[in-house]
């Protein structure tokens, strides 16, 4: 019974690692995006045709990325 507990007790402490390592990702990608975002925020377009411009080009890099990510999943 031992041996039991001790791989609960190291799967549990793993599960906690990977669950604190997945949240550290993910500050680090919405961190990534909102700089974009704020940058694009800052910006003094000259209309909204440029502003929706620059909007298009966030949004297809973050498309890309998306599918960058998908391929690797599989």
């Amino acid at each position: 019974m031992g041996m039991i507990d001790n791989d609960m007790a190291f799967l549990r402490k793993y599960q906690q690692k990977m669950e604190i390592k997945m949240r550290e990702n993910e500050i680090t990608v919405v961190q990534y995006w909102r700089d974009r975002l704020e940058k694009l925020i800052s910006m003094k377009p000259e209309g909204i045709a440029s502003l929706q411009l620059e909007m298009k080009k966030l949004s297809n890099m973050m498309k890309n990325r998306m599918e960058m990510l998908k391929k690797e999943l599989k």
